[in-house]
């Protein structure tokens, strides 16, 4: 085979890979005049940039701005927004606050279903400026809307824009409008806007109780530019511990909804590098060339027409955008590519171009890449964190450096697997060498249609990899060009899954990333399987590998732009009036240390108690201290009645300081028949045993605006004790007066995921259990008792 053709092959390959990732998103046009008609990066920017000057979280003077902000915004549009404010209850993640959402209607034409614009405008409760998420949401649908506006289209459908409160509380916000909103009833459609993440594409996902077949034909008839979609993307995502405003209207109302969501740039999620300067343009354009084709397209489109009992398989493609079919296609599929497979079994040993001892020696090189391949990345990672343990801190398990790393991973999974056919297509003729991996991906095929359909598309590689295999069964030394153009779907399929699942799920799930390069690699047989330099380029792999290892290397310190998360809590125990500085790092640096010393104890939960998060996180290192005597909230029983033999007791909390989320704790083995939080019931019934007291297990996460009170209304067997132990969270720590807390090096900031930056003041309430002989009409009331001891 010639050299050239070999090298224009392997050229071509590299591009459609490069192609395959690259060209998923739009250029941003910022800079560019714009249509008044079309999305514009600069203007979505300018109220971007207005949002995200302060982090605004639930409970901060930055979130009553922001509000204003917003309420401004909707109206330059000429529409006339309100908000619905209320007490809110999220029965799942125990989460009470009081969201206030912003809420505004263009009236369409008919009286038809309503479509819903939907996107959350508070930021994580750590300091993150929420410029990815959600300000780029929220941006998306204002900038969208004017856009469509400007058209002087009036729609038929009602749109109604909804900027939620609360997401990153527990999706409260949503929830508050779902039940309570009268406008809700009227929703057929919603259109999410999120971000997990502060650059890369974005991804389509569907949130839907029933079939998703009108959808997808929705959506493609709806015609956007760049769509990033797959069937496989939803069933990863279900199977993630995240859910967004999505998943509340799709379990409490209903109501379907498409939302999209970039996640790479992971390591600024909830962080305070989610600014307006790490935002990439490119990923908020391509949310801007979503919206405005779905905006035109269901402003006018029957919303009643939408569900079905029928599921389809889906993913995008070059040129022709979206492909999808019915799940009911998957088997037929699957034997008609098996059936194949056997025919040119046959037809190769009739041409005598097939030996049964070759075919068995071919799943040598096939499971060794594989084996080794898959074992280096699944060890790889665990040595990475050892050799560099600062990575530890990155909860999100993707580091600043996690793209060289994915980079090293891949090309030293193609040194090996270079190298292993290398030594055996000497011994094994090219035809018999490529029935293994196509046996391979039959039983891949066959895998997934039976335990994940959504992935069932894989079989579209499949068949270009038969329509190779005769390829190469009719031709001794085929046209290495045709067998590339051959390969291309395999490259845009499988190539971008290669980055999405470490970029996803974290580096840990960089040996799936291996596994993919070496089945890509393998169907790709008759292109790599003709060159005769294997060895060549196992060894410029392996030299590729060294490079991206030595820029990962390079990059693997804290910086000013690659800041390390760190954490500082003063946490006083009132009962014993003893006070600790902890942490929530495994390894201190040295503005932890100024706090906590150099040898300080590990924590434990007897001393210290951390409020639950998403990793589930403790307090790793703790250090005694003096008391501040910080003032603790006011508690207030104003009823403590028996009734039968039921115990009835209503208790208020109110904060004496600035206290931005209360915990309630019931500590004995309580049970409780009825439970309310600031006129909130909770689901007390048999079944549920989220609210039985345990020493670990909240009753209710409370999130204060305006320093609310907590009013809490509960019955219990009266023959048991109550006992609540309550933690109180100002997140004031570094401009409390009562602390001198020094401003943290450049190269370092806020650790996301927990409560950082915090004063904790943990306090009891015992109640004591009224132990009298009264009858079942007696009742015995304690009013107006302060308990603050």
């Amino acid at each position: 085979m010639k050299n050239s053709t070999a090298i224009l092959s392997f050229l071509l390959v590299a591009g459609l890979v490069f192609s395959s990732i690259y060209f998923l998103m739009p250029t941003s046009n910022e800079d560019q005049f714009v249509p008044a008609d079309e999305f514009s990066i600069d203007r979505a920017m300018t109220p971007l940039i207005a949002m995200t000057k302060e982090p605004h979280y639930v409970g901060s003077d930055a979130h009553l701005e922001v509000q204003k902000l917003l309420i401004a915004e909707l109206s330059k549009l000429g529409l006339e927004p309100h908000v619905q404010e209320g007490f809110s209850f999220n029965e799942r993640s125990k989460t009470l606050n009081k969201p206030v959402n912003i809420v505004a209607r263009i009236k369409g034409s008919e009286e038809n279903k309503a479509l819903l614009l939907l996107s959350h405008y508070d930021s994580a409760p750590v300091p993150s400026f929420g410029a990815a998420d959600a300000a780029s949401g929220i941006v998306t649908i204002l900038e969208s809307v004017r856009a469509y506006l400007s058209t002087g289209a009036q729609p038929k459908n009602d749109i109604i824009i909804l900027f939620t409160d609360a997401e990153e509380l527990g999706l409260d916000g949503a929830k508050l409008f779902v039940q309570e909103h009268p406008w809700a009833k009227d929703v057929g459609l919603a259109i999410n806007f999120e971000a997990r993440g502060t650059s890369g594409p974005s991804n389509m996902i569907l949130e839907t109780n029933h079939g998703n077949a009108n959808l997808i034909k929705r959506f493609k008839e709806a015609n956007p530019k760049y769509p990033v979609a797959t069937s496989l993307m939803y069933s990863i995502y279900k199977m993630l511990p995240n859910d967004t405003d999505s998943t509340i209207f799709r379990v409490d109302g209903d109501i379907d909804s498409f939302f999209f969501a970039f996640i790479d740039g992971h390591y600024n999620y909830h962080t305070a590098n989610d600014t307006y300067y790490n935002l990439d343009r490119n990923s908020l354009a391509h949310q801007g060339s979503y919206l405005i084709p779905l905006l035109h397209y269901f402003a006018d489109a029957d919303l009643s027409d939408l569900r079905s009992e029928t599921d389809h398989v889906y993913f995008n493609f070059p040129f022709l955008k979206m492909v999808h079919y019915p799940f009911s296609w998957i088997y037929p599929m699957l034997i008609i590519a098996f059936l194949i497979f056997l025919f040119l079994i046959l037809y190769g040993f009739y041409k005598r171009k097939l030996d049964g001892k070759s075919i068995g020696l071919g799943f040598i090189p096939l499971l060794g890449s594989l084996i080794v391949s898959s074992i280096i990345g699944f060890l790889g990672w665990k040595l990475l964190l050892l050799i560099y343990p600062q990575y530890t801190e990155i909860q999100q398990g993707f580091p600043y450096n996690g793209h060289w790393y994915i980079a090293f991973f891949i090309a030293l999974t193609l040194s090996i697997t270079f190298g292993f056919y290398r030594k055996y297509s000497k011994s094994i003729n090219k035809q018999s060498l490529y029935v293994a991996p196509l046996l391979l991906w039959i039983v891949l095929c066959l895998t997934t249609a039976i335990f994940l359909k959504g992935a069932a598309f894989f079989i579209i590689p499949l068949f270009f990899g038969l329509l190779s295999f005769f390829v190469i069964l009719r031709q001794e030394h085929p046209n290495l060009l045709i067998t590339t153009l051959l390969g291309i779907p395999a490259i845009f399929i499988i190539a971008p899954l290669i980055q999405f699942f470490p970029v996803g799920l974290g580096l840990k799930m960089v040996m799936v990333s291996c596994s993919f390069t070496v089945l890509l690699f393998v169907l790709l047989l008759p292109i790599f399987g003709f060159y005769r330099k294997k060895g060549t380029l196992a060894l410029l792999c392996l030299l590729g590998s060294s490079f991206f290892f030595i820029m990962a290397h390079s990059k693997s310190d804290y910086t000013e732009l690659r800041r390390k998360p760190n954490s500082l809590v003063y946490y006083e125990d009132a009962d014993n009036v003893k006070a600790y500085w902890t942490t929530f790092d495994k390894k201190l640096d040295s503005w932890t240390e100024k706090y906590l010393g150099e040898h300080p104890k590990k924590a434990s939960e007897k001393i210290v108690s951390a409020s639950y998060n998403k990793y589930g996180m403790n307090y790793t290192f703790v250090t005694e201290t003096e008391s501040r005597n910080i003032q603790k909230s006011d508690i207030t029983i104003t009823k403590d009645s028996i009734i039968d033999d039921s115990r009835h007791i209503n208790f208020t909390i109110t904060p004496k300081r600035k206290v931005n989320k209360i915990e309630l704790y019931a500590t004995e083995n309580a049970t409780f028949s009825h439970l309310e939080f600031n006129g909130k019931k909770a689901d007390t019934s048999k079944e549920n045993t989220m609210y039985r007291g345990t020493e670990n297990l909240a009753l209710v996460h409370y999130f204060i605006s305006n320093q609310d009170s907590l009013e809490v209304k509960l019955i219990s067997d009266r023959r048991l004790p109550l006992n609540f132990r309550i933690l109180e969270y100002g997140f004031d720590l570094m401009d409390h007066p009562e602390f001198d807390i020094s401003e943290r090096p450049d190269n370092t900031m806020p650790k996301p995921f927990v409560l950082t930056d915090a004063i904790v003041i943990k306090h009891t309430l015992s109640i004591d259990s009224l132990k009298t002989n009264t009858s079942n009409s007696s009742r015995v009331d304690a009013k107006s008792i302060i308990h603050n001891e």
